[in-house]
């Protein structure tokens, strides 16, 4: 990856993001003052933040991976999928309150969840290599939250904003990927009490360990592998749902159990 934005330049737009994130406040799309910035410069926004966290003591405990679609992928003009990293007190138990106002945009996506028991790394990992590696799977709900005006954003901007990373809950059952067909897991969202969406995790790039694989390739171009012991989302199975203040969020997957999360 090749970045075009000066030293100067990373550092003015890593404050940027990090303001918005942290007083949960719109900001335009960062592309409107650099027109020629790139998807790398976008990485070098992110893996800045993520260094000046880890610097203040934050824990990184993984990877998620975003745009896993092909129809996202096509629309965007990418092949493989954005990545953000997650950190620890991004988390959240599972049925717990999540506070809006901390948020701009929230929505909320069912994933799938890997945690890793043996390092991957390089451009060339296959499926049967991302499921060798893994421990075990879990379901989770991911609450995303651009911090972009009007919800209008370009890659590198959201690549910059880590992927929209917000907050992630976790729950349901694990279970070892040899137990079930990680292809056709069905889940249901619903959003108190009516379902709003459903799906199949073969959305998910046909399946949800191609785009754990495609996430490892993007960490090879950064530098980076992908560590024994992280945890992995593997990209949205559904379309991000919005949320406000009251909602209850529930999702039902086959052969995994369901998560939940409340919004106050």
């Amino acid at each position: 990856m090749n970045p075009t934005l000066t030293r100067e330049s990373i550092v003015m737009l890593t404050d940027r993001i990090e303001a918005a994130q942290l007083n949960a406040t719109a900001i335009p799309k960062l592309t409107d003052d650099f027109p020629n910035m790139n998807l790398a410069d976008g990485y070098a926004v992110q893996i800045a933040l993520r260094n000046r966290w880890v610097a203040q003591g934050r824990r990184q405990v993984g990877w998620k991976a975003g745009l896993t679609s092909k129809a996202k992928m096509v629309q965007m003009g990418v092949h493989v999928p954005s990545i953000g990293f997650l950190l620890a007190d991004m988390a959240r138990p599972e049925n717990s309150v999540v506070q809006t106002s901390d948020l701009v945009h929230p929505r909320v996506e069912c994933e799938v969840a890997f945690v890793t028991k043996a390092r991957l790394s390089g451009d060339k990992v296959t499926r049967d290599e991302v499921l060798v590696a893994t421990d075990f799977v879990i379901p989770a709900i991911e609450i995303i939250d651009s911090r972009f005006s009007g919800f209008k954003f370009d890659l590198p901007s959201v690549v910059a904003d880590n992927g929209s990373s917000a907050r992630y809950v976790a729950g349901g059952r694990a279970r070892y990927v040899n137990e079930l067909d990680l292809s056709t897991l069905g889940v249901v969202m619903e959003k108190n009490g009516e379902v709003v969406t459903m799906g199949a995790s073969a959305a998910v790039m046909g399946h949800p360990a191609d785009a754990i694989a495609l996430l490892v390739k993007v960490l090879h171009e950064m530098g980076e592998d992908l560590p024994a012991g992280s945890f992995v989302m593997s990209g949205g199975i559904t379309e991000a749902i919005a949320v406000k203040p009251g909602d209850h969020i529930s999702a039902r997957y086959q052969e995994l159990g369901s998560v939940s999360v409340r919004f106050s």
